[in-house]
């Protein structure tokens, strides 16, 4: 099995800046794609951003120069910068990732628990 944990999130001022981390482990062979989602409050969820293995990355026009998505294949974790955040910036945010737990297995599809971002004043 794998786990995906998230950390990093918090209360920040709007304006400000956080960083959060994506950690895989488990029964790992592979570690493909991997996506930023988030959730608020009564809205569906929402890709923010993804990154390939290969470190071609991709964000949403709404996040699109605030956000920057980075990851460490030795460490089999993900980053998103999140700078300049706004109160509509405010959700729980998801790591996704598409894994291959043996060579010529299919990929599968795991996700995180959340990590929760408050933007107020």
């Amino acid at each position: 099995q794998v786990q995906l944990v998230e950390s990093g999130g918090g209360l920040v001022q709007p304006g400000g800046s956080l960083r959060l981390s994506c950690a895989a482990s488990g029964s790992i062979f592979s570690l493909y794609a991997m996506c930023w989602y988030r959730q608020a409050p009564g809205k569906q969820r929402e890709l923010v951003a993804a990154i390939t293995s290969g470190g071609n990355t991709n964000s949403t026009d709404y996040v699109k120069g605030r956000v920057a998505i980075s990851r460490d294949n030795a460490k089999n974790t993900m980053y998103l910068q999140m700078n300049s955040l706004k109160p509509e910036d405010t959700a729980v945010y998801y790591c996704n990732a598409h894994i291959q737990h043996r060579f010529g297995e299919p990929l599968y599809d795991y996700w995180g628990q959340g990590t929760q971002v408050t933007v107020s004043s």
